[in-house]
């Protein structure tokens, strides 16, 4: 019996329980690992970000002869030159809109105040289910001010700790650029024989998949981005720059990050002009189609195989654990663990078919 797949799998599920209950009840003896773990998470994650970008460009340059020291000079000062272009080239019109903003913050405010008490105001012909909604809205006021003051407050702060903590963002890339080569041969050659073959196919296969995700949906993001700012300057939106600038950072978020970029712009539309939300809402919509249909399909092709429904669980799964942060490592973390059963599996598979190979 203990020969039985369902037997060790019983066994196997036991033991992992146990490990994760006692881990529970032991967990403050590792709040300085976890500590420390979340302070090094963002820049290594935007350092790897960083690298994947730019290791295509590196592999080209060396490959003409230049040496390590020399691409890693070259990227680094395209890199920095290119954001110091972007700031010249986007950066006034960026802070001409944030001020903008800022000084029309109190009529946005008024207009949907207005709006909101006209609704109050009139709330005896609504429909009886949107009266009940108008009703919990007026009764939770008090609490949304309360929780918004609250999340305030954690995000100025948390601003301040992200500040510092992105000092190391370009230590890790560049350590990422010099030693990529060495990373993963100091975890293979630990092990020997078919163990160490696996664990080599596994790192590259991991390697394959992260960096089919990065530069897939940084490109992807950068596309849908232009799309929108294009669209929203044709139909003069205000804000156009900042609410493109905000897109192109929610589309890392797959799915539901393009529809999370939609609802400024469709506040914005609302308050400049009313008509302007259907065009909004068509933009993205067209946006969303020549993605899907046109521009996924051909950069980032089928080489993650993840289906729309597990990406939304997953998603929404990682966001109520961590926050903002699971939402971004969410589906890379599904890809690479992804990568690791598909190998187990094929590696039990090929022990197992060896074992039974007829003599």
């Amino acid at each position: 019996m203990t020969r039985k797949l369902w037997f060790q799998v019983g066994i196997g599920i036991l033991i992992s329980l146990l490990i994760i209950k006692y881990f529970i009840e032991i967990h403050a003896i590792f709040n300085p690992i976890v500590i420390i773990f979340t302070t090094i998470l963002v820049p290594l994650l935007l350092g790897g970000v960083l690298y994947y970008i730019s290791e295509p460009l590196q592999r080209v340059l060396e490959k003409r002869g230049m040496p390590r020291w020399g691409s890693l000079i070259t990227i680094v000062l395209l890199l920095a030159g290119l954001m110091t272009g972007f700031l010249l080239l986007v950066g006034t019109p960026i802070a001409t809109q944030v001020n903008k903003l800022v000084e029309n913050a109190p009529n946005i405010a008024k207009e949907i105040e207005d709006a909101f008490n006209y609704v109050l105001d009139n709330r005896e012909i609504l429909p009886p289910q949107i009266e009940e909604f108008v009703e919990s809205i007026t009764n939770s006021i008090q609490a949304i001010a309360i929780t918004s003051s609250k999340y305030l407050v954690t995000f100025l702060s948390g601003a301040v700790t992200v500040t510092f903590t992105l000092i190391l963002v370009p230590f890790f890339f560049i350590f990422m650029l010099k030693d990529h080569e060495k990373f993963a041969p100091q975890i293979y050659d630990v092990f020997t024989g078919n163990a160490r073959t696996w664990v080599k196919k596994t790192l590259e296969d991991i390697d394959n998949v992260l960096r089919s995700y990065v530069q897939g949906q940084v490109l992807v993001s950068f596309l849908l981005a232009v799309m929108m700012f294009i669209g929203y300057l044709f139909i003069k939106l205000d804000y156009s720059l900042l609410l493109a600038l905000f897109a192109f950072f929610m589309n890392m978020i797959p799915f539901i990050g393009p529809w999370v970029s939609l609802v400024p712009a469709v506040i914005v539309a609302l308050i400049q002009k009313p008509i302007l939300v259907v065009w909004v809402c068509a933009i993205t919509l067209i946006a969303q189609q020549v993605e899907s249909n046109f521009i996924t399909p051909n950069v980032m092709g089928k080489s993650l195989d993840i289906h729309p429904l597990t990406v939304i669980s997953l998603v929404l799964a990682a966001g109520n654990i961590a926050g903002f942060i699971g939402i971004l490592i969410a589906i890379p973390t599904y890809c690479v663990i992804k990568v690791i059963v598909q190998n187990l599996y094929h590696e039990r598979k090929k022990i197992k078919e060896a074992a039974t190979k007829t003599v």
